[in-house]
């Protein structure tokens, strides 16, 4: 479900007007997050690493509604809940595309999760049929420390979708360290809710 956006009357008015006529309305930054608690936890549980994060950061998005707002046809829609959209890779080394529905039951997701990973690793080429809005366009960067990052950009193409993306998790000082990216479409948000996601993803891989 989703809800439109009365533009006259929304306190982003004059922001949205001015950004959504960029060429490249996107902005982001990279930065680490702590995720010493979440690695302990998640290899306690016997859970994907990976999934568990993910599922925290998904968490963390569906409860920002800048993160749940989307451009369609010049209008703005805010959807009750977000799902993921991440890449999966394959052993010949290319990647499909995947929706993982997001669930307030944890090893509900993780079950579903596994399940729509698997069916997309043994799947050739790219399904477009994954494409829609309601979903954060996930990427992982196991291979190295990620400090910045680009993403494949469409300029004809009407995108609102946020971009969020994970490097290769390290230790420094004692702490497990994960990189992670985050963009989004500065007609519907700002850094200043980048930092609210962040803050939140946070707490909850320290919860």
């Amino acid at each position: 479900m989703k809800t439109e956006i009365n533009i006259e009357t929304w306190n982003r008015k004059d922001h949205f007007r001015l950004f959504s006529k960029f060429s490249e309305p996107f902005c982001g930054i990279c930065t680490n997050v702590d995720c010493t608690k979440a690695y302990d936890d998640a290899k306690e549980k016997g859970m994907s690493f990976y999934l568990y994060y993910l599922y925290l950061s998904l968490k963390a998005v569906n409860e920002i509604k800048e993160f749940k707002y989307r451009i369609e046809e010049g209008k703005v829609y805010c959807y009750d809940l977000i799902h993921a959209a991440p890449t999966v890779d394959r052993e010949d080394g290319t990647f499909g595309f995947s929706v993982l529905n997001y669930s307030e039951d944890m090893n509900e997701f993780m079950k579903a999760s596994k399940i729509v990973n698997e069916k997309v690793r043994r799947e050739t080429g790219l399904d477009l049929s994954y494409s829609r809005c309601d979903v954060i366009h996930y990427t992982v960067f196991p291979w190295a420390q990620i400090t910045s990052i680009s993403h494949p950009r469409h300029f004809g193409f009407e995108d609102s979708i946020p971009k969020i993306s994970f490097g290769k998790f390290f230790e420094e000082n004692g702490k497990l360290k994960l990189p992670v990216s985050v963009h989004v479409n500065h007609a519907l948000a700002d850094g200043f809710h980048i930092g609210m996601f962040l803050q939140l993803f946070q707490k909850l891989l320290n919860d």
